[in-house]
């Protein structure tokens, strides 16, 4: 994703060097890398540890000297994934509680999965059954993405309605769940179109919400001006 992402990502085998003489810190990152580039294409019950191997042009082995297991492996990918992402969200957090927390917010994702595109896949597996140590890992991050976002909508809310008798204690729950939906579509639509940057998108959220917010209402009932 971005046009950074045929840079070196499995330049070893790639280009035919290998990775004889490479820090052991050096090759772990050049493995994840390869790996999460297999499993955020294949998902973790599809990915393959050979393909990894290839991508990172190390031996099949090494993953599991290194890793234990390709659940390891995922484990692995998968926490270095999460907490990038879940900092990222966090991070936004730092300013207004008004729209702009919105675009700060895609701004920080965008940042955060264009030297690592495959990251998002990786935290929404499908794949990953729920009742294993993966699925849990799985889910305690996309528990914490939603509950940034979740505060972050509610700020929202609380702020600009405070004195609004008509306000709905449902409005919360269903804005969360567009808020949701928005994210998950804007990270799918750039998936469709890797060439575009980080700043490319932010600056496309930024124009789309733009012509969006006046429709939206921000609390009016239909046919109030």
């Amino acid at each position: 994703m971005g046009k950074q992402e045929s840079g070196t990502r499995g330049a070893g085998t790639r280009s035919g060097v290998g990775t004889k003489g490479m820090p052991r810190k050096e090759r772990e990152q050049l493995i994840l890398d390869a790996a999460a580039e297999e499993f955020g294409h294949k998902g973790h019950a599809r990915g393959s540890t050979a393909v990894v191997a290839a991508l990172a042009g190390i031996t099949k082995p090494l993953i599991y000297e290194y890793f234990g297991s390709k659940d390891g492996l995922y484990l692995a990918c998968l926490e270095r994934a999460g907490s990038r992402l879940v900092e990222a969200v966090g991070s936004a957090a730092e300013g207004p509680a008004d729209l702009t927390h919105a675009a700060r917010t895609m701004a920080a994702i965008f940042r955060a999965l264009e030297s690592r595109p495959h990251d998002w896949e990786l935290v929404y597996d499908s794949t990953l059954p729920a009742d294993t140590e993966l699925g849990a890992a799985a889910a305690v991050y996309r528990r914490e993405l939603n509950r940034l976002g979740a505060v972050g909508v509610a700020a929202f809310l609380g702020g600009s309605r405070a004195a609004d008798p008509r306000a709905d204690p449902l409005d919360a729950d269903f804005a969360t769940h567009l808020w949701y939906g928005t994210v998950s579509a804007a990270v799918a639509w750039w998936r469709h179109h890797p060439e575009q940057t980080a700043a490319e998108m932010t600056a496309r959220f930024g124009r789309v919400f733009a012509v969006l917010q006046p429709g939206l209402g921000l609390g009016r009932e239909p046919g109030e001006g």
